[in-house]
């Protein structure tokens, strides 16, 4: 499959502003790719997806956000298994907890999560993480 897929939920923009830098990687790689609030994904094209990306900010107590984000990863970890997926988002507090669990959910489900962790990010992304957003758009184009 030439598209790949990044999903995401952002409250604030910041993870949306990792979701299109990460959409940059996969263009700039070869392929083509739909960047897109969670909302407007189809779970039928994840399934049929060997690589997609998935993004969301630390909510609470370093939870993904509860309403359509939670149950939406409790869909994929049901068709996960074998699938490379990047994991990212960005957080106001805390030490990235709820990133670590997150990958740890998708490991045990069979995912093979891209980097082996999670690309989180304080706040808005600098240009720093800009940059390392592109580069993991373009590794999990190459996968």
């Amino acid at each position: 499959m030439d598209k790949v897929i990044v999903a995401y939920w952002s409250q604030t923009g910041n993870t949306e502003e990792m979701a299109k830098a990460i959409g940059k990687g996969i263009e700039q790689a070869g392929k083509t790719t739909e960047v897109a609030e969670i909302s407007r994904v189809s779970l039928e094209d994840l399934k049929a997806a060997p690589a997609f990306a998935l993004g969301c900010p630390s909510m609470g107590d370093e939870v993904l956000e509860e309403g359509e984000m939670e149950p939406f990863v409790a869909e994929v970890e049901k068709f996960c298994a074998g699938k490379n997926i990047a994991l990212f988002g960005s957080y106001g507090w805390g030490d990235g907890q709820w990133m670590r669990d997150w990958v740890d959910r998708m490991k045990d489900a069979g995912a093979n999560v891209v980097n082996g962790e999670g690309l989180i990010t304080e706040g808005s992304p600098d240009a720093d993480a800009t940059e390392q957003c592109i580069q993991l758009g373009s590794k999990l184009a190459q996968l």
